[in-house]
């Protein structure tokens, strides 16, 4: 049985990296074939690394690569995701991230049109793209969605706003910097962009969950720790197989929390049989305050 556990997490290690090249040669297309040629500006790291790159080439007498600064810019979000999140999540994100740096330090840059609105449309598609399968693979590109999950697991709340903010900084700056044009058309990119992640990854789709285990009481304190979340307790359950002593519990995810779920059954019960179906509608309480 451990011989099969480890070859299903090294496939699902190999699939997690294959991701994440996927992801890095998405991203590359958008910032060095439509981003950069049409002076448009990405969400989150991504658009500041663009800004700053283009600050030290107009104004400094070196030039900073974008490729350079997103590294630079996620490297401080790393030690926190290590400390913070989980130690996989943060090896699987750091190869996200290096895989995107470094295709777009080599990737060409084209510009196959001079069309501002054309290079703003389908460069936001071609990095929702790349980041919505990202992320519906469990891995992470780095930025503000690690500081995201963090607030969430602290807090319940989503980092929308912090998103939207960060993302109007990118907007005003650079309208202010070059011209109020690029900003419009940064703004429909960055709207674009997340309409695209939301049809590919959505995060706000509601998963039900049901855990068959011997190990309940584990169970349940690492859910309601991790997710804070409530669980409806089945006792007396039995294996028709070996006739042991089980319990099934209920509980309602969000999809963003998968990956936190996945963590929870590893450090709780990796044995447990779990199976996560869709939902269609919730009524009732969804989030559940912390418990001490």
């Amino acid at each position: 049985m451990d011989e099969i556990d480890k070859l299903i997490e090294r496939h699902q290690n190999l699939s997690k990296i294959s991701v994440a090249f996927l992801y890095s040669i998405a991203v590359s297309i958008a910032v060095n074939m439509f981003w950069t040629p049409g002076g448009i500006y990405g969400s989150g790291v991504t658009g500041a690394a663009q800004l700053i790159s283009t600050i030290s080439e107009r104004w400094f007498p070196f030039h900073v690569s974008t490729a350079l600064m997103y590294f630079a810019f996620n490297a401080p979000l790393f030690v926190l995701a290590w400390k913070k999140i989980d130690h996989n999540f943060t090896v699987f994100t750091i190869i996200a991230v290096a895989f995107a740096s470094l295709m777009m330090h080599f990737f060409p840059t084209a510009k196959i049109t001079a069309d501002p609105l054309v290079c703003a449309i389908f460069g936001a598609v071609a990095n929702g793209f790349g980041t919505g399968m990202a992320l519906r693979n469990g891995i992470s590109t780095g930025g503000i969605d690690i500081v995201g999950i963090i607030l969430r697991k602290k807090t319940g709340k989503s980092v929308g706003t912090i998103n939207i903010m960060f993302n109007l900084f990118i907007i005003a700056c650079a309208g202010f910097l070059f011209g109020w044009v690029h900003a419009l058309y940064s703004a429909i990119s960055i709207f674009i962009n997340g309409q695209v992640i939301d049809m590919i990854y959505n995060k706000d789709q509601k998963l039900q969950v049901m855990i068959v285990t011997s190990k309940p009481k584990y169970v349940i304190k690492e859910i309601q720790s991790e997710m804070r979340r409530g669980i409806t307790i089945v006792h007396d359950a039995e294996g028709a197989f070996k006739h042991e002593e089980k319990t099934i519990l209920f509980t309602v995810i969000s999809r963003a929390e998968l990956n936190d779920l996945e963590t929870a059954m590893t450090l709780s019960d990796p044995h447990a049989f779990v199976s996560v179906t869709d939902t269609v509608k919730i009524l009732g309480r969804f989030y559940q305050k912390h418990i001490y």
